[in-house]
């Protein structure tokens, strides 16, 4: 089994069909934090097309996963492709940060193990349709769950001038956000802006036409409107507190980020649960949490610094470059 892992560790598995073939990042990190052949549950609050819970189903035959999703095609490719577990694999379509309301309603136990995958999957970036990439022509939609009625179009039509501009920048980190901003609202003058393609030609134009650059020029710009859309930064510290309650004594937690602003978020939190003082000036824990900020020994941190891929991974699966893992384990005593 653990062989079979090895070999799979930088791939999703290969009786996947090539047309919804995704690559999992960190996979083999990933097993080695959470543990699965301690068995038990384990929730996978961003299971997308199946990688990271196929590894665990693997690598254990005595652990169950319960898959979460908000993007209701990657869950229905999930539970196909997982269908060879039978029982020991389930699927809520649910965005993560519902554990909490999820958990009360009795649909989500105790956990030994939680990971969420904060990236966007080569099946949402290779779909035209969904309109997360400019390297084809799709609308601009960008919505993970289509439930939602916003999207990307109504943001870039919608917003002023200096919107637009705060969202590039805040989300972004674009230098250039007020210039991209001020281009994209002279091109609404002439009609609303719809596809994928229009928007990236307006902002390659906007930074100096086509040139040599570490990353497209669109990338920050793209970022920054899926992030809004989705609503990804929101409540995301809120949300490591609920996964850390529902772990078991001795659970593990493993988030994958893809931009430091999801990793400084991540990385707070979990400084924070470590019992990390968030006052200023910070004050010396005597008791069970700070009386000030409320920060608690209730994990422990096991990644020192984030886990970042090897050079084989990247070498194999470009898109792993940018992620970063971190870990963290609960205390005994902790909070329930």
């Amino acid at each position: 089994m653990q062989r079979q892992l090895q070999n799979l560790a930088y791939s999703a598995d290969p009786d996947m069909s090539a047309s919804s073939r995704h690559q999992p990042v960190l996979v083999r990190e990933v097993i080695n934090f959470l543990q699965p052949e301690r068995g038990g549950v384990f929730i996978d609050g961003t299971v997308g097309v199946g990688g990271h819970s196929w590894a665990m189903l693997v690598a254990s035959p005595h652990c169950r996963v319960i898959g979460l999703d908000r993007d209701e095609s990657a869950l229905r490719m999930a539970v196909e492709r997982l269908s060879q577990f039978g029982s020991r694999f389930s699927a809520i379509h649910a965005n993560f940060k519902e554990l909490a309301a999820l958990s009360e309603a009795g649909m989500i136990p105790p956990a030994d193990g939680i990971l969420v995958d904060l990236g966007i999957s080569s099946h949402q970036l290779d779909d035209a349709s969904r309109g997360f990439s400019f390297q084809q022509e799709g609308p601009l939609d960008m919505r993970m769950d289509r439930r939602q009625q916003l999207t990307a179009a109504d943001l870039v039509n919608s917003l002023s001038e200096v919107e637009l501009a705060n969202l590039i920048f805040q989300y972004g980190e674009d230098p250039l956000a007020r210039r991209l901003a001020r281009a994209i609202v002279r091109q609404r003058q002439h009609g609303r802006i719809e596809t994928t393609t229009q928007l990236a030609s307006i902002i390659l134009k906007a930074s100096g036409g086509r040139g040599r650059w570490r990353i497209h020029p669109a990338t920050r710009t793209f970022q920054a409107l899926r992030i809004a859309v989705n609503d990804e930064l929101s409540g995301l510290d809120t949300f490591v507190a609920t996964a850390i309650r529902q772990l078991k004594p001795g659970g593990r937690f493993v988030a994958i980020t893809f931009h430091s602003l999801e990793d400084r978020i991540i990385k707070q939190s979990l400084r924070f649960h470590a019992g990390q003082c968030q006052c200023r000036p910070p004050i010396a824990l005597s008791g069970a949490q700070c009386p000030g900020c409320g920060a608690g020994r209730r994990v422990q941190i096991l990644t020192r610094k984030p886990v970042v891929p090897s050079a084989a991974e990247i070498s194999l699966n470009p898109r792993a470059r940018s992620a970063k893992l971190r870990a963290c384990c609960k205390l005994s005593g902790a909070e329930h």
